[in-house]
């Protein structure tokens, strides 16, 4: 797929995030990087390079052996940032789960 909005591959982006513990994976993930980019400005700059490898390596986890798919991160960096921003938005004030339902996705259910 070649998205042509960033509606579009919210769409893609929702459609791959199909089971929570997948979302859970990414929030805890963007919490963990903003905790780095947040002490690297306060205290130590060089604390910055562990906001991308907890951000991306616990989402990457989630998708290779949670989701079973490939991150969209690899075709399509920029626009799958802003998404995880906006996933990240959406499930802190708790609306993640009717965005899902607005686009017409079926979460997975899990045992977990």
């Amino acid at each position: 797929m070649n998205p042509r909005s960033l509606e579009d591959f919210w769409s893609l982006y929702v459609s791959q995030h199909s089971k929570a513990s997948t979302r859970r994976w990414h929030f805890i993930g963007t919490v963990t990087s903003i905790f780095f980019i947040i002490n690297a400005i306060l205290f130590k700059w060089w604390l910055i390079l562990f906001a991308p490898v907890f951000g991306y390596g616990l989402a990457w986890y989630s998708h290779f052996f949670i989701e079973g798919n490939t991150p969209e991160t690899f075709r399509h960096p920029f626009w799958s940032l802003l998404c995880d921003f906006k996933m990240f938005g959406l499930m802190l004030t708790g609306q993640m789960d009717k965005e899902i339902k607005r686009l017409g996705k079926r979460p997975v259910l899990q045992v977990f």
